[in-house]
């Protein structure tokens, strides 16, 4: 029974991250697909810049929300706590590799950021929140800040919950994300000329 369970869990989690929110607003308010445009990424801030903020901010909720969802339901479930962890991972993977799209998604940022935000409530969801909005007011770089601010969670797990498996999870969860935005960055990086401006904009518009 647990064996099912876990199973059950694991493929809802996969299911749940594949649901492609970015390629579903960008279809429905442009007819385009998001992945062919911009950044060609199926994420939030590429909906932001190609169809509208407050799309974009609809897309970023929904995607948080694939992470606070499944880790919400495993906790719910009270699996154990190995299936907990890959349950999380699950629903990244999800994201980046939707069944319904021929696995073609994008790079589980903001699903990242709802897995370790459920897991680390609220200490690591307040720190990670405030570097963020910390870095963004000085670099204007939406990646660069939410990159740094995930960054946050395996030392938050360390030093403030004192927990050896969620420093070992969330450092593997961060990783998905970071192992999927190299060929991006070093796209910005070859079309900004130099590492000051790669990594300090001068507005939100400002984008490689």
């Amino acid at each position: 029974m647990t064996a099912l369970l876990i199973a059950a869990t694991l493929l809802g989690a996969y299911l749940v991250g594949s649901i492609p929110t970015a390629y579903l607003i960008g279809k429905f308010k442009k007819g385009t697909d998001i992945r062919e445009v911009g950044s060609h990424n199926m994420g939030a801030m590429n909906v932001i810049y190609n169809v509208g903020f407050w799309w974009g901010a609809l897309v970023m909720t929904i995607d948080i929300g694939k992470g606070v969802l499944t880790m919400a339901v495993a906790k719910l479930l009270n699996i154990p706590e190995l299936a907990y962890y890959a349950a999380g991972i699950v629903v990244i993977l999800g994201h980046n590799f939707p069944i319904f799209l021929k696995f073609r998604g994008g790079k589980g940022g903001a699903t990242a950021v709802g897995v370790l935000s459920f897991l680390m409530f609220p200490f690591g969801f307040l720190i990670g929140l405030g570097v963020f909005c910390l870095l963004m007011a000085i670099t204007r770089f939406p990646t660069l800040s939410y990159g740094i601010g995930l960054v946050v969670f395996p030392f938050v797990g360390w030093l403030h919950y004192h927990n050896g498996n969620w420093v070992i999870f969330s450092a593997i969860v961060v990783a998905i994300p970071f192992i999927r935005y190299i060929p991006r960055l070093k796209e910005i990086y070859k079309k900004a000329g130099n590492l000051g401006h790669a990594i300090r904009r001068k507005n939100l518009k400002d984008r490689f």
